[in-house]
């Protein structure tokens, strides 16, 4: 009631159905971000690489010679819960309008997907729908998917989450804005016609679940990504031209969004006549028309007298092209029905003026129980070679070959890095750079103490690029939650976000683009906090990159950073103890920089043959990691021996932030090992790379002697078999 009597007040009427409805998808929690954006200011979003920051449809940063990248991540939770396919499907056709409307190539796709149970009657269901659909879409377009995280908990039981990212190329003085400038210029509609799949899909999206979700099912929109594939190709040829003033794709709230949008950006009005929208279906209203999320569509605005020749364009690629209306002055979006006029608002009061609240926020009653954790009431496994493996083939650690052999990963012939290391990574043709991206969250982390668990997603995430050898630049974010209504969820995403921030500074990498998902909520039951990372980097030299798995046997292995009693929140406690309580481990930003600094300069210098960070699962996990490269039949082992005061499964299995594993050429030991002593980290060489099998021991006890293809097989196995049962 509170914002219905703003509306009165900013138009001093009552309005009408169709000024209600664009009222309510723009002052949506979806569109607006009424209860984050005074949160949002935390974090920086300023650097002498930031070419542009939020705010726009996409970040961009500079990678030099006057390239840059261009590049988001969206949430397509809702829409994918009710419809899987077209849910996740629709989701990556938004996020590739969302690039190249500024006029950059997308090139490289991830995506972080997460799920309830295992054995939950829906997850195999969700699974399947939702890989497929980010298959069928990004396939079609040519777009690789080359990277990404899937997770399992049964948090996500009532809310699947669908976070996609994409990343485009594009020349610094190429990049288009969306926003309507020049009165009189006129404004056009492109691509596909508008339908009514997808109306009230912002709305929906700002809502939690609760009974009916069936019914829900017109809210998703349907895609179709031969139509994009033309719309995008289009789209380029058209930015090759002096005809665009700005562009703006049609997602969230369709024509409504990008028309007020565009004209909230440059201080001006729109005035739109809805009869001359191509459309698909018979008998569509204004109301329907300007709030369907109908896909493959763009408004842009072009310079006056080139009407012609943009449509010219559109047409050799059979695509819609109409002029719909002109920008005017008065700071007005008027839309007319031929002669009528339906509705008449102020752009900007729409745009950007949407009523923002400061929500209680208040932390969860049981957070110290949460927290509570006693190791000495937790016996140490009487096998810990059986627990190693029992870690390996848990859905959350085993490989993920299933989902991404779906992917076509290696369309246009830019990926450098296949799907499996740390990091993703492609060449910049025509150049020696190459560009690395990564996606993280620790979730458990995160309910456990979000704060730690928002700084330790931007830290994991960037020293995943680190671990390819590329300089972390910035990130972008997914930030799911539960409603913000609720004091917890609040708490929850004040703490992530000040975590968040804190390290960004640390680390140099701000926010240059992101969305925040709340009411991923099932009655009373919300999500597990999860701010997904997306983290992008440089490799100025793409011959320099480097991979997690060992390569060379004979190569020493080394371990970079000191190990702590640090179990809270750990894989280890959840898969074998089921158990998620303790406190997450600590994360030293001084540490976390200087190690980060290190792995960059190691690739540099081509001292190392492998690197790989030691994260969920702890360093028993990581070694078995570095050895299982699917594309060697032939796999590497390791023979490890270390010595510790710690409890042994302490040691194997702990989370300690800032560490990674090594291997690199025993000639080049002595230089990798001043390289980190110059840095005050500490190290030590524990093994070397073997051929085929895997030996550890811990103060002389042997822990793991075997194969490593009995390692490798109930790893590879889990995940098809799970989603064949």
């Amino acid at each position: 009631m509170e914002e219905f009597d703003l509306i009165l007040e900013i138009l001093e009427r009552v309005p009408n159905l169709v000024e209600l409805g664009i009222f309510s998808v723009m002052w949506s929690e979806h569109c607006s971000y009424k209860s984050s954006r005074r949160h949002l200011a935390l974090f920086p979003t300023k650097g002498p690489q930031v070419i542009q920051g939020p705010g726009e449809n996409a970040g961009v940063v500079d990678i030099g010679d006057g390239d840059a990248v261009v590049f988001k991540m969206e949430s397509h939770n809702h829409p994918s819960y009710i419809e899987p396919y077209q849910g996740a499907a629709t989701g990556v056709g938004g996020i590739l309008r969302d690039i190249f409307t500024m006029g950059a190539r997308p090139v490289a796709s991830l995506d972080s997907i997460r799920f309830g149970s295992p054995d939950h009657p829906k997850t195999r269901y969700l699974v399947d729908g939702v890989v497929a659909g980010i298959a069928g879409y990004g396939n079609c377009m040519g777009v690789p998917t080359i990277g990404g995280e899937m997770v399992f908990h049964e948090s996500y039981n009532g809310n699947c989450l669908v976070n996609v990212f994409n990343l485009g190329l594009v020349k610094k003085d190429s990049i288009f804005l969306g926003s309507a400038e020049g009165a009189g210029n006129p404004v056009m509609y492109v691509g596909s016609s508008t339908g009514r799949d997808g109306i009230h899909g912002a709305t929906m999206a700002s809502e939690e679940f609760g009974q009916g979700n069936e019914e829900r099912r017109p809210t998703v929109q349907v895609g179709d990504p031969f139509t994009e594939k033309r719309l995008l190709e289009a789209c380029l040829e058209l930015f090759k031209t002096d005809f665009v003033v700005g562009i703006q794709d049609m997602g969230a709230a369709g024509m409504t969004s990008s028309s007020f949008e565009m004209a909230g950006r440059a201080g001006t009005g729109v005035e739109l006549d809805l009869s001359k929208v191509p459309r698909r279906e018979e008998g569509m209203t204004p109301y329907e028309i300007m709030l369907s999320e109908s896909q493959e569509r763009m408004l842009l605005v072009c310079r006056k007298g080139t009407e012609e020749k943009v449509r010219r364009i559109f047409d050799k690629w059979e695509l819609n092209a109409e002029v719909v209306g002109h920008v005017t002055g008065d700071g007005k979006v008027v839309i007319r029905d031929n002669a009528q006029v339906v509705a008449d608002l102020p752009a900007a009061q729409l745009a950007d003026k949407a009523p923002m609240f400061s929500r209680p926020a208040w932390p969860p009653d049981d957070l110290r129980d949460r927290q509570h954790l006693d190791m000495n009431e937790i016996p140490v496994p009487p096998d810990l070679g059986e627990t190693l493996v029992a870690m390996l083939s848990s859905p959350n650690l085993c490989s993920r070959e299933w989902v991404y052999r779906q992917f076509d990963h290696q369309v246009r012939t830019n990926t450098i890095q296949l799907p499996g290391s740390d990091a993703s990574v492609i060449r910049v043709k025509g150049t020696s750079k190459a560009v690395a991206m990564s996606l993280d969250c620790n979730s458990r982390y995160c309910h456990l103490d979000p704060y730690t668990g928002g700084a330790q997603a931007v830290a994991e995430a960037t020293r995943n690029v680190a671990c390819s050898g590329a300089k972390p630049l910035a990130i972008t974010d997914c930030l799911n939650f539960g409603s913000p209504e609720i004091e917890e969820v609040m708490w929850e995403f004040i703490r992530a976000i000040e975590g968040m921030s804190v390290a960004c500074k640390a680390l140099g990498t701000p926010v240059v683009s992101g969305n925040v998902s709340f009411y991923n909520q099932t009655q009373t039951d919300p999500v597990w906090p999860t701010p997904t990372v997306g983290a992008v980097g440089l490799l100025a030299d793409h011959t320099k990159m480097v991979g997690q798995f060992f390569r060379n046997e004979g190569d020493d292995i080394v371990l970079v950073g000191q190990t702590l009693a640090e179990t809270g929140g750990s894989a280890y406690l959840a898969i074998i103890h089921q158990m998620e309580k303790g406190k997450p481990p600590e994360l030293n930003l001084g540490h976390e920089v200087a190690l980060q600094k290190l792995l960059v300069e190691l690739a540099d210098k081509r001292l190392v043959s492998s690197m790989h960070d030691i994260s969920d699962g702890g360093l028993g996990v990581c070694l078995a990691e570095c050895c299982f490269d699917i594309r060697l039949q032939e796999k590497p082992g390791f023979d490890v021996s270390v010595r510790t005061d710690l409890r042994p499964d302490v040691f194997l299995f702990s989370e300690t932030q800032s560490r990674v594993v090594i291997s690199c050429r025993p000639e080049n030991t002595s230089s990798l090992m001043d390289s980190v002593y110059a840095r005050n980290l500490p190290a030590q060489v524990i093994g070397k790379v073997t051929s085929g099998t895997a030996r550890l021991s811990i103060n002389e006890t042997t822990i793991v002697d075997c194969a490593i293809a009995d390692l490798v097989k109930p790893w590879a196995e889990t995940l098809p078999e799970m989603m064949s049962a």
